[in-house]
């Protein structure tokens, strides 16, 4: 009996052993797997920056992973291009994206509570409206969209690019999605039946509850707007009014023979820096509000 205990003992701890010798395999497996990831992300990155510091011609004879002396030089350039006014469209995007953001986020809050707060006749069909109204293409809507700007005479202007953020149905859709999983309904009734209004309900209680949320989508929204490159090309002319997408593109597309890809490359390596900003001070909201919001519990 004791040799088979013994044995029986033995056999456990070999097994035991090979466990953890295809944890710590699988394990380094993963970590070998997003060490790539983490290169193939972050390279183009590196190969960004090497290339902002390089003039056309070491940029037309290959990558390197040195940088080049020509930092200075393409960032001066950039700047003293009458054609392309760089400050302004920093100035104009910044002012775009911020807006947007703050309008998307607050007023889809404000859809989303009337929602789930509310009980009403037309309850399910306001929350499949804005399902149908999610899935419709931009592209759907630009032309009626750029006329009807026209009309209002707000087309070169920069309002159309951030006003429309008050009506965000996928914004809207997170936040009702987040409150049916985190905002206990409890909450809201005990203040009304305290006496605070709804609006206070809302910037006071519900509001302050639901910061991943509103950090995540702030996130996304300010990072789409910045991107946005389709509806300002047809809304804006005035040089002074256009974003960085578009001022990007207008460089991009210059004469060959007069075509600077250093500048381009400054010029891109300055549009993604308050983006890259955002999501370093901000993307530890990102997983646990998206995993939160996605999940009902």
């Amino acid at each position: 009996m004791a040799e088979h205990a013994v044995s029986a003992k033995k056999a456990s701890e070999k097994k035991g052993d090979n466990y953890r010798h295809k944890l710590a395999l699988s394990r380094i497996g993963c970590y070998i797997v997003l060490a790539i990831i983490c290169f193939l992300c972050l390279f183009f990155f590196y190969m960004l920056l090497i290339n902002s510091s390089r003039n056309t011609f070491q940029i037309q004879q290959g990558f390197s992973f040195l940088p080049g002396a020509s930092f200075g030089i393409n960032l001066i350039n950039l700047l003293n291009d009458a054609n392309i006014p760089v400050v302004s469209g920093v100035l104009n995007s910044l002012i775009v994206s911020s807006l947007t953001a703050c309008l998307a986020v607050y007023f889809s809050a404000l859809t989303a509570y009337a929602i789930f707060a509310y009980d009403f006749k037309l309850r399910n069909f306001a929350f499949t409206l804005i399902l149908l109204i999610m899935v419709m293409p931009t592209q759907i809507s630009a032309v009626g969209f750029v006329n009807q700007m026209e009309k209002m005479g707000l087309k070169d202007s920069l309002i159309p690019l951030f006003l429309p953020a008050v009506a965000s149905p996928v914004v809207a859709f997170f936040m009702k999605q987040y409150m049916d999983s985190n905002l206990p309904i409890e909450i809201v009734e005990a203040a009304r039946i305290d006496g605070c209004s709804e609006f206070r309900t809302f910037n006071t209680i519900v509001l302050p509850m639901m910061k991943p949320a509103v950090a995540v989508q702030a996130i996304f929204a300010f990072v789409g707007a910045w991107n946005n490159f389709f509806i300002p090309a047809l809304l804006l002319d005035s040089a002074n009014k256009k974003t960085l997408p578009i001022l990007i593109m207008q460089l991009r597309s210059a004469d060959f023979l007069k075509f600077d890809m250093g500048k381009v490359y400054m010029l891109i390596t300055i549009a993604i820096i308050p983006v890259v900003i955002i999501y370093f001070f901000l993307s530890k909201y990102i997983v646990g509000g998206v995993t939160t919001g996605s999940v009902k519990g």
